[in-house]
């Protein structure tokens, strides 16, 4: 055992300690940190976090993820606090589209549903009418009448795959995820030459994600291919006979997958499929929100009212 666990090791402990103290629940993205992965109580996507919120009698929730996520826990638990340990942890696919924009494209089209990918702000949440995860996106559009005017925001990628999963026509924002945005046919391509027998599993985010279905569908390329959400990785990584998998979403995830396969190889699609923003939280800035009770994401009353809904139909479908 080297230094750096046994201090590793030390602050874990001390987390463990105020947490216990503090009545705290910490929920943790899969595209965490591994230490900080291993040290939470419940470790999962957008939607199963957003339903462990729900549920939760802790009075206090650490969100160790991005800004959006903990300030949907606030509108799900408003009797809650909620803390994320570093409140420059953001996104840039929520930010890709704001409350003002997305006013004055719904004036564009009057009549239409919004749907909008839970990577958005609570204001942009606020003028929405359905969320969405990775996970129940193609569900929930299915759910809405044959003859309804969408729009989707703010995944171009994820609505394309929608598109092409549904058969629907959607009206797509044009914004992305710039981790999963820099996943593409070369990438997939070099990493499936490297290990033929390999399944390969694609986040619907990746830019390569609709090229590849294209791909699949008329020239049957991509047949060992697999579309899924992060949840739905993690279940074909543990029901699939395959031993060797290559994975394009962000690398976080390879940690869980080898955690729960341990006897299974997985590989990153690209070892530069990192966010940074997800690396931001630390053990010790974990342990800090704790200790002196920092970095509070509270939504105002109103906003949060009105952002409940859209959430609430997101955690009832799928």
């Amino acid at each position: 055992m080297n230094d750096q666990t046994t201090i590793e090791e030390s602050v874990a402990d001390e987390i463990r300690a105020l947490a216990a103290d503090r009545n705290a629940v910490i929920l943790a993205h899969n595209y965490e940190r591994p230490e900080v992965q291993d040290i939470a109580d419940y470790v999962g996507d957008s939607l199963g976090l957003s339903r462990q919120a729900a549920a939760t009698d802790a009075d206090t929730i650490v969100f160790c993820g991005v800004h959006f996520m903990a300030e949907t826990a606030s509108i799900i638990s408003p009797d809650k606090t909620v803390l994320i340990p570093d409140l420059k942890a953001g996104c840039s696919l929520a930010d890709s589209i704001t409350a003002s924009q997305l006013k004055a494209w719904r004036a564009e089209h009057p009549n239409a549903t919004v749907v909008s990918y839970i990577n958005t702000s609570a204001a942009v949440k606020a003028q929405t009418d359905y969320c969405v995860t990775s996970s129940n996106a193609v569900q929930v559009v299915e759910s809405l009448p044959a003859d309804a005017d969408i729009l989707f925001l703010p995944d171009r990628f994820l609505g394309l795959y929608v598109e092409m999963m549904t058969g629907r026509k959607l009206t797509i924002w044009q914004g992305g995820c710039h981790v999963h945005e820099k996943i593409g046919d070369l990438n997939l391509a070099e990493q499936q030459a490297k290990y033929p027998d390999a399944e390969v599993m694609i986040h619907p985010e990746c830019g390569c994600s609709s090229a590849c279905m294209a791909k699949s569908a008329m020239e049957s390329d991509c047949s060992a291919t697999h579309f899924e959400s992060t949840s739905g990785m993690l279940t074909r990584a543990r029901e699939s006979k395959a031993k060797e998998f290559v994975i394009a979403t962000e690398t976080g995830i390879l940690h869980r997958m080898r955690k729960e396969n341990p006897g299974k190889r997985f590989y990153p699609a690209s070892e530069n499929s990192v966010c940074e923003y997800m690396k931001m939280i630390t053990l010790d800035k974990l342990r800090d929100a704790l200790k002196y009770n920092q970095f509070e994401v509270k939504v105002d009353p109103d906003l949060a009212e009105r952002a409940r809904l859209p959430i609430d139909r997101m955690m009832a479908i799928g």
